[in-house]
């Protein structure tokens, strides 16, 4: 098995004999299946890793969990998001100073300044 020991220095094994694997060699080894033509297996198969903790790790890193080093052999290309505008709604203006709310024959005259929370307030309790 060929490992890269110099960056496994700092995997210790716990009292069950699992490794604890630093933030730092994880980052490492994720990076190194983003090599062109590395595959996860390859990679795990390398560490003597469970394929699919290694995926785990991966994962971790797609949500931002681990920071991935710069090697050699890994092409990241820059992302620009843009979002939509947000469309402008036009804010209604009242030429007269109050607001009448009618429901059946009840109507509730307000002044044109009435708050839209307290107007709806009003409007559920009719």
């Amino acid at each position: 098995m060929e490992v890269m020991n110099e960056f496994l220095v700092g995997v210790r094994r716990g009292p069950k004999g699992h490794r604890r694997w630093p933030d730092e060699v994880k980052a490492r080894i994720v990076a190194e299946t983003l090599v062109d033509g590395a595959t996860v297996n390859g990679v795990a198969r390398q560490y003597d890793l469970v394929p699919s903790h290694l995926s785990d790790w991966r994962r971790m890193a797609r949500e931002g969990k681990l920071v991935l080093p710069n090697i050699d052999g890994v092409d990241f290309v820059p992302v620009a998001v843009e979002y939509p505008p947000v469309p402008q709604t036009p804010t209604p203006t009242f030429s007269g100073t109050s607001l009448d709310v009618i429901k059946d024959d009840v109507i509730v005259r307000l002044d044109a300044n009435t708050p839209a929370a307290r107007i709806a307030e009003i409007v559920a309790a009719l």
